[in-house]
């Protein structure tokens, strides 16, 4: 078979494996006999680091184990019933032979974005403890990296991003985000080429007024200085106060040839 043979979707899937190998070397994100709850909350995102860490399995040289955990809210203290993804994740776990999870997260009374966000890492971590597991794997990619600095920085006053892994409890759970080197474009044409299950938003607040205006910032700036999303994202790191291995130290100065390099070489 000769490279025009090969489908489209592999062709993707090897493009988006290299960041993510990537970004795991960098910072020692998985180990030999791990156990890894990924986080699926049904889209784009979480579906692609499921079948990315799922396709990895079959090459890396670590041996890991990956359980789906679906965080499902109880209530959102409307008279509104909530939207149940269950019934259209559940049968597409069992069609990949996938072990899954389901994990109730109690809302009470429609909480605020930030209050929500703690409520469904606190369910995640209730998931992994009884799973058995020590590693958290999460979807976000390079475009929340950088717009959640940008976030913090102007409606925060700090600079902070997100960490492409950080251990809680001691070390007990380790929080990891395996795509952190890849484009949100990228990701959304791999995911067209797969059959996951289609599922509205579900989420009460939608994207938040803030988080709209930043990515309208950066999709601006992008057009004269193309490297505005990789510099939020180091400068991120910079201040970020984590502790890295040697090896994190020389990769953040690789950061920028990483996605730079995803920017000129898309996939045909």
């Amino acid at each position: 078979m000769g490279k025009r043979d090969i489908p489209l979707q592999d062709k993707l899937a090897y493009y988006l494996l290299k960041g993510m190998n990537k970004a795991i070397r960098d910072y020692d994100m998985i180990a030999d006999g791990d156990r890894i709850a990924a986080a699926v909350s049904g889209g784009k995102d979480s579906l692609t680091l499921l079948h990315l860490l799922r396709l990895r399995q079959k090459s890396a040289p670590e041996k890991y184990q990956i359980i789906a955990v679906h965080v499902t809210p109880q209530s959102d203290g409307t008279s509104r019933p909530q939207l149940d993804v269950r019934d259209a994740l559940e049968p597409y776990f069992q069609a990949q032979g996938q072990a899954y999870a389901f994990e109730a997260m109690d809302a009470g009374q429609q909480p605020d974005c930030f209050r929500c966000s703690y409520l469904r890492r606190k369910a995640l971590f209730t998931a992994a403890q009884r799973l058995g597991c020590n590693k958290i794997a999460q979807g976000h990619h390079a475009n929340d990296a950088a717009e959640t600095t940008l976030l913090n920085l102007v409606f925060g006053g700090r600079v902070e991003t997100l960490n492409p892994k950080r251990e809680f409890f001691d070390g007990r759970f380790v929080l990891i985000r395996p795509m952190i080197y890849l484009e949100e474009k990228e990701i959304v044409r791999f995911a067209r080429t797969c059959a996951f299950p289609s599922l509205p938003a579900h989420c009460p607040q939608g994207v938040t007024l803030r988080r709209t205006l930043v990515k309208d910032i950066i999709r601006s700036l992008e057009r004269e200085y193309p490297a505005v999303k990789i510099n939020l994202f180091r400068a991120g790191l910079r201040h970020s106060g984590t502790q890295h291995s040697a090896r994190h130290n020389s990769s953040q100065r690789k950061v920028h040839g990483q996605l730079a390099s995803c920017q000129r070489n898309p996939v045909q």
